[in-house]
């Protein structure tokens, strides 16, 4: 499965989303079955690291943020099975662009926090303009949504029917 975090300079949320997925992924063994990136609606951070207090925050629980800031484009809704936006502007930027994409769009959007149980916001803050527990808030949203994305993926993967055996394999024994 291929997912895409969207946020709007992809320099603080969308790069820790994806951080934080890649993380619940090593731990569970699952890196193997994923590709896991993010994007920013707008270009003003391309080839820029994550945000330093970004990456402090996420250093302090283990977390690696290896992305560098790019902007989202039609060919992502395209490739990706699920892009996952951070904010209602970025819903609606994302869902524009699958507009003028057409039937080349493809991916699923939902808003992260969609997959939210605990906390009552529907939105990921943007922490650029305010102090370090907004930063470590935003872990607090991404590290639950995440994990339980993960869960309902693999929920939906476990459920489906085993595929029967390509031709000229030869079938398990019993």
């Amino acid at each position: 499965m291929k997912i895409l975090f969207v946020c709007l300079g992809n320099i603080c949320r969308s790069p820790a989303a994806e951080g934080v997925f890649l993380h619940l992924l090593e731990q569970r063994g699952l890196g193997d079955q994923f590709v896991v990136d993010s994007a920013g609606t707008g270009g003003w951070h391309v080839g820029a690291p994550p945000d330093r207090r970004m990456q402090a925050a996420a250093t302090r629980r283990g977390i690696n943020l290896p992305s560098r800031a790019r902007q989202i484009s039609i060919d992502d809704l395209g490739s990706f099975d699920l892009v996952l936006t951070m904010d209602d502007a970025n819903l609606s930027a994302v869902r524009s662009l699958a507009l003028e994409a057409g039937p080349q769009a493809t991916a699923t959007i939902q808003p992260m926090l969609s997959y939210s149980r605990r906390f009552s916001e529907t939105e990921v803050p943007d922490p650029y303009y305010g102090g370090e527990a907004g930063f470590e808030h935003v872990l607090d949203l991404l590290e639950e949504a995440c994990s339980n994305l993960l869960d309902d993926i693999n929920s939906v993967e476990s459920a489906k029917p085993p595929q029967p055996p390509e031709p000229g394999t030869p079938s398990p024994a019993r």
